[in-house]
């Protein structure tokens, strides 16, 4: 009866709402420095490593990385998932860029056989300037171990492993393609390599790792098997960075991508290849909205976070890549939503 007072009180309060705002406000702000926090954590931990000066070939993106991953989950329990998810991305950003623009694949095979082992000893194989992100990327995953060992959930780092070895392989084969005088791979060939290089299903893996909830080994077994909401999700990332990016990517001499591949197999204009992919864009939220509805096979929370992860690259490559690009709408929203607080 108590309880029932108070919210009749609280109903015949005409201040109600600006109440209610007030807490809404106080709880933003609350978020706002827990999260500024794990980012000075994370901007230590880059600062260490010393990357921007070491690797001066890499996207320096360390806030537009944590802002990624808290679109993905802001909850304050999953701090600990937040800080190893942060972690991963920057470091499978680093190896991206290498392969994309710095590497040459006589230095890129024994870097990425390296990673296939996943063994320190590997380290004298790679060229000097690699074997500091093949130390770090160790690191990152000893770290988990380190964690996770103490709650008894040490296995979930093998799939995080696998799938960032299948990460880096797809980056590799498209050096392969670059490297072999431009060669410009058949749609479907193309597209089953591109659906692991966006990098969806890695990322979705990953960010389980750290979460507090029980998920069984099913669920990522699951995963492994290419559901449909995965791979409607790498579709739409791929499609929407890859209308948006190619033209750019191509003046820097990069492999071909999904569009070029159309154009060229299909002999179609940049129009209709563009025509195409965003109907692929538009056909993969109707898959990962239907598999949405009915969450039969894994827990939703596990659905969600391939959900934030597909919403976040919405954001980012629609209209423009925000994430190379960050100084423009990203910037603004990266400022309202870690910089500027709420006044009460």
């Amino acid at each position: 009866m108590g309880a029932m007072k108070y919210i009749s009180i609280y109903e015949n309060n005409d201040a109600r709402d600006n109440l209610l705002l007030k807490f809404a406000k106080l709880d933003f702000n609350m978020l706002q420095k827990m999260h500024q926090r794990e980012l000075s954590e994370f901007a230590r931990w880059w600062k260490d490593l010393d990357f921007a000066n070491k690797l001066s070939y890499i996207r320096n993106k360390l806030v537009e990385c944590y802002f990624w991953i808290l679109e993905m989950y802001f909850e304050p329990n999953y701090n600990c998932a937040r800080t190893m998810m942060t972690k991963v991305l920057k470091m499978s950003s680093i190896i991206d860029d290498t392969y994309d623009a710095y590497g040459t694949l006589n230095e890129l095979a024994p870097f990425t056989d390296a990673i296939q082992r996943w063994d320190i000893s590997s380290i004298d194989s790679i060229v000097p300037y690699l074997r500091l992100a093949y130390e770090a990327l160790l690191d990152v995953y000893s770290e988990m171990e380190q964690v996770l060992a103490k709650e008894c959930k040490l296995d979930r780092v093998y799939y995080a492993k696998h799938e960032m070895k299948k990460l880096v392989s797809a980056y590799f084969k498209a050096a392969q393609w670059l490297n072999d005088a431009n060669y410009i791979p058949k749609c479907e060939e193309h597209l089953e390599n591109a659906l692991v290089s966006c990098g969806s299903l890695m990322v979705t893996t990953s960010s389980l790792v750290g979460m507090e909830e029980f998920i069984p080994k099913q669920t990522y077994e699951w995963l492994m098997n290419d559901p449909l909401i995965v791979r409607a999700s790498s579709i739409i990332c791929r499609a929407m960075d890859n209308i948006i990016g190619h033209e750019a990517e191509q003046e820097r001499g990069h492999v071909a991508s999904i569009i070029e591949c159309y154009m060229k197999e299909y002999g179609a204009s940049k129009q209709e290849a563009y025509m195409t992919y965003h109907k692929e864009v538009i056909n993969g939220w109707k898959d990962v909205n239907k598999e949405l509805l009915r969450p039969i096979e894994v827990p939703i929370f596990v659905l969600e976070r391939v959900l934030n992860f597909t919403r976040v690259m919405d954001m980012l490559y629609k209209e423009e890549d925000a994430y190379t690009n960050s100084k423009g709408k990203l910037k603004n929203m990266i400022s309202l939503l870690l910089v500027e607080s709420i006044k009460i």
